[in-house]
């Protein structure tokens, strides 16, 4: 693989942030961090990445709020985005789904089969 596949990692919860960055970049990923949506947003008017791994759960605007905004807008809609969440009802899947999330991974992640998923979305 010549290219690195990117992901974007939007988690403002420190410890969170830093297991997935560290999971995903042991498996070759390039990986972009961000605490909130906004920085998210300020990042994404430079940079296309392949998936955004979306808290649900942000400070301000929340990660569906944001996945909703980046669905409508045709120059992010193609951006694969994977809901992660402490909520692991069945309603909380249903609305990751409905705001236009392509995949949902409940917290705490599981790390044997986390980057499992994320390939699985990428294909």
């Amino acid at each position: 693989m010549n290219r690195k596949i990117q992901i974007m990692v939007v988690e403002d919860h420190p410890v969170n942030l830093k297991l997935a960055k560290d999971l995903l970049e042991m498996e070759g990923f390039e990986v972009i961090s961000c605490v909130d949506a906004e920085s998210a947003l300020e990042c994404l008017k430079t940079i296309r990445p392949h998936m955004i791994l979306m808290d649900v759960g942000l400070p301000g605007m929340d990660g569906l709020q944001l996945t909703r905004i980046l669905k409508a807008d045709e120059k992010t809609r193609d951006i694969k985005i994977m809901a992660i969440t402490a909520f692991a009802m069945k309603t909380d899947k249903d609305k990751a789904m409905d705001a236009g999330c392509d995949g949902y991974i409940t917290k705490p992640i599981n790390t044997r089969n986390f980057t499992l998923q994320i390939l699985e979305l990428l294909k």
